[in-house]
């Protein structure tokens, strides 16, 4: 019985290699098997010295493949492995020049990393350069073009049955495409096809491409969303469950956000102004507001002026400052500029209070409302009173909020007219996308109001924080139509600090939040559905705070609890999730690309989530607590310093996640080196969620203003005069309301302090200014004004801040998404953020270790490093 009992398993298995050992050594020509010189010398030195021919028609893809790859590897002798190496390794291919855009961002400090790796990436990207060349030949404006007219088509009257057909088919279909499951190879197949087709119809101009983009978009995040719900939620443990189903709940916000936006942007109305009669005799009468409460009277100044200048009969038009701080200077401004100054007995109800109380004690037709740092340019009314013309049903027309000076992002990130700030997505394509649904709503300021809907409506809205949007949604609600006019009309000043800026936010957080919650545009009479959700979406937009936290914590759940908040495998979520993610941004940077860079918007979130959550919630449920408070503005920035305050919260996320990340490692090598792909992709999502966080700390470092007053770049012809001297011609690059930047190019015998007069020319005229040099180092000419009286003061305003082409062309030609430079730019910005954080903590920890050395020195130094 034991001469007949099989082998045992390992010795099967030692057979078995031995065997596959002689034939491989065979093979190699590798004489004495046991000798690992040998196998050295074979493998790494030697040609085989005898090999089995391959079958023919494997030798003959061999060769193609060989020819091709040491085509476009350039290697000389395909034949020497040397030839190879020195392909592979040594040798750099000149790349193909692309001169930059203007504004590009390129991060010099990963050339040294570039360049150690640029050898080794260059075989392995060469595949895809050929795949883009490929592309790069397709005449993609004739598809577009045919595109086009499939889509005019279609909109004919006589294809109307024709449409009904498609969109018939089309629901089930999409339905189908959304809920069929499919196995892991063919879910990534599906994702390699969307992914194509994206690549083909990105680069094609028009509209419908666009369209096509979102339908792909709903589709591949339509499945995520619905594979989600229905296959990664067989959660365990009441930890899991908690996490698991908050994560879920915040997917679907975002979501939902994104079907929203899709409703609101994918095509913008873009009105153009009406034309007035050619008689002004039938032109309407118009009063603009003022409000101002604790401005100073610098920032005010330049407004009234602008608003003196406006291009309207005088008999039409009427100024009011409506001052709710009752100061003597500036009842006594508005005296000396001629405009009607109101106050009243009290501040009940805030700015809208004050609007409600002038509207009582004036009668303009008309009513434009100007913030007190808006300064207006001449045209203004004359490009929007048109609309209200032609529209008798008309109730309101807003203008962008434009903003001459960097808002703490831009400031402290120096991104300012390189990168969109936060606001240009809103004015620059919601409002517009709204405009098409008549959903555009009142803002506050640089807008026309007609006054018999206001006061149908019992003028501005006092039962929120936000005024301007309640108020624009009562008008809807009785049939009134809006107007958006996407044409910068007025500029004014950005909040200057961080704090002032998250205030804001917080006060347009809780107000948009009261109304959801006291007159939900969802319910009630008077808006069609799609007002329903334009408003909805504007509302809901601002309860990104606790979603965006979820987010910020969520992949610390299975890093610090081994938590599964999604039941599946690491490749599957892989396989579901990608498509969306990439879907999602290829069809939002082709929309909002040139007001929205990628990625951006989740660094904005990041910097407000914390405390915008709060405010919105208390607001739903107790909509009656909060009040209006005042936006500072006109403030300086005296010193650079860390905001301590402020960055509380990222710091805590910062620490939680490096915690998250220092546990994931250990899970990755020693704890649960069998689940390295769930660990693979936390630690990616960890460290997405620092760059966030790096980049929100980098704005709580405050940088310094150099100037009071902001300089703002423009070419406008100019002439010198020294004493009775002759003119001399030149041009001026740069102005604020304290001086001017000129470029002269002959030598002129200038000092510091020489007394000049400069002149300015502007609708054929010609207005004169005192001033002295500050800087010259030609070309380069520096002015500062000498005082200037109330004439010469309203006149510099009308030659710069109020020409009606002063905001026309603020940002470069092209500032368009590249979504991978958008990436890098964020991942530096999230790299410095964290240096700037540890710089001054530095400095910190060495002003609070230093012993006292007089009373108020710490203090006083611990300000000075930006530790208060």
């Amino acid at each position: 019985m034991s001469a007949l009992a099989a082998p045992p398993p390992r010795q099967l298995l030692a057979a078995a290699g031995r065997r596959w050992l002689l034939r491989l050594a065979a093979s190699l020509g590798v004489h004495d098997p046991g000798r690992p010189a040998e196998w050295g010398l074979r493998l790494l030195l030697l040609p085989p010295e005898a090999r089995r021919p391959l079958p023919a028609p494997l030798a003959r893809a061999l060769a193609w493949l060989e020819a091709t790859a040491a085509r476009g590897l350039a290697v000389p002798a395909p034949g020497r492995w040397r030839d190879w190496c020195a392909a592979l390794l040594l040798s750099r291919p000149m790349p193909e020049f692309r001169p930059p855009l203007p504004g590009t961002w390129r991060p010099a400090f990963l050339a040294p990393a570039y360049w150690l790796a640029e050898p080794w990436l260059h075989p392995l990207l060469w595949p895809l350069r050929r795949l883009r060349a490929a592309l790069d030949r397709l005449d993609y404006r004739a598809g577009s073009a045919r595109l086009e007219h499939w889509a005019q088509a279609l909109e004919s009257h006589r294809h109307r049955r024709l449409r009904l057909w498609l969109l018939a088919l089309s629901l089930p279909l999409a339905f189908l495409a959304i809920s069929t499951p499919l196995d892991l190879p063919r879910q990534f197949l599906f994702l390699a096809l969307l992914w194509g087709a994206a690549m083909l119809v990105r680069r094609m101009p028009g509209d419908v491409p666009t369209l096509i983009l979102v339908g792909l978009s709903l589709i591949a995040s339509g499945r995520y969303i619905w594979w989600r719900l229905s296959s990664t939620l067989d959660l365990e443990g009441p930890l899991a469950h908690v996490l698991g189903y908050g994560l879920v709940v915040a997917e679907m916000y975002t979501w939902l956000i994104l079907l929203l936006g899709y409703v609101q942007n994918v095509w913008p109305l873009k009105r153009q102004p009406a034309l007035l009669p050619a008689d002004s005799r039938g032109w309407p009468t118009v009063d603009v507001y003022i409000p101002s409460y604790n401005e100073p009277l610098k920032v005010v100044k330049p407004t009234v002026l602008a608003a003196a200048n406006l291009d309207w009969p005088a008999d039409k038009l009427k100024i009011y400052l409506l001052d709710d701080g009752r100061r003597e200077e500036f009842r006594a401004f508005a005296a000396e500029a001629g405009v009607e100054y109101l106050i009243r007995p009290d501040n009940r109800h805030a700015k809208a209070g004050n609007l409600n109380h002038a509207l009582t004690r004036t009668q303009g037709e008309y009513i434009a409302i100007f913030d007190c740092d808006h300064i207006p340019t001449r045209s203004f009314l004359q490009l929007t009173l048109g609309w209200f013309l032609r529209d008798r049903r008309c109730a309101m027309l807003q203008t962008p909020h434009h903003f001459f000076s960097p808002d703490p992002f831009e400031r402290n990130l120096d991104t300012f007219r390189r990168v969109p700030n936060e606001g240009s997505l809103f004015y620059g394509l919601v409002q517009d996308g709204n405009d098409l649904w008549n959903a555009a709503f009142f803002c506050g300021s640089c807008a026309v109001l007609r006054r018999t809907a206001l006061e149908e409506v019992g003028g501005i809205a006092v039962e929120t924080v936000t005024e301007d949007a309640h108020t624009a949604l009562k008008m809807h609600r009785r049939g009134w139509t809006t107007a958006y006019l996407n044409l910068p009309q007025a500029a004014g000043l950005a909040t200057e600090s961080l704090s002032a800026h998250v205030g804001q936010r917080i006060r347009w957080a809780r107000g948009m939040a009261q109304i959801f919650r006291v007159d939900n545009p969802l319910f009630g009479p008077g808006l069609n559905l799609f007002q329903r959700l334009c408003y909805s979406n504007a509302m809901l937009h601002f309860f990104h705070g606790l979603p965006r936290l979820v987010f910020l914590t969520a992949p610390l759940s299975y890093l610090f609890f081994e938590a599964h908040v999604i039941t599946t495998s690491a490749p599957m979520l892989l396989a579901y999730a990608l498509p969306h993610l990439m879907q999602a941004g290829l069809a939002n940077s082709r929309i909002q690309g040139h007001y929205r860079h990628s990625f951006w918007a989740e660094a904005y979130e990041t910097v407000l989530a914390w405390y915008i959550a709060l405010p919105t919630t208390l607001a739903l449920i107790a909509p009656r607590i909060g009040k209006f408070n005042v936006t500072v503005k006109g403030g300086l920035v005296e010193r650079a310093y860390f905001d301590w305050r402020i960055a509380a919260p990222f710091m805590a996320l910062a620490l939680l996640n490096i915690a998250g990340l220092v546990v994931g490692l250990l899970r990755l090598f020693w704890w649960n080196p069998e689940d390295a792909g769930t660990v693979l992709i936390n630690l990616a999502w960890t460290l997405y969620n620092l760059v966030m966080v790096g980049t929100a700390l980098g704005v709580c470092a405050e940088a310094r203003q150099v100037r009071l007053t902001p300089r703002i770049r423009m070419w406008l012809p100019a002439a010198i005069r020294l004493g009775d001297g002759p003119s001399q011609r030149c041009e001026v690059r740069d102005y604020s309301l304290n001086g001017l930047g000129l470029s002269l190019d002959s030598e002129l015998p200038l000092e510091t302090g020489t007394a000049i007069t400069v002149s300015l020319f502007h609708r054929g005229g010609q207005y004169d200014f005192p001033a002295r040099v500050s800087e010259w180092s030609a070309p380069r000419l520096g002015l500062r004004f000498e005082p200037l009286s109330l004439r010469q003061e309203r006149d510099l305003i009308e030659c710069t801040f109020g020409r009606a082409d002063a905001w026309l062309q603020w940002l470069p030609p092209d500032t368009s998404d590249r979504p991978v430079a958008s990436m890098l730019e964020v991942l530096h910005f999230g790299l410095r953020g964290f240096w700037y954080f540890l710089r001054n903590f530095g400095h910190a920890a060495l002003v609070w270790r230093r012993p006292v050395t007089a009373p108020g020195a710490d203090t006083a130094q611990l300000q000075a490093t930006g530790g208060g």
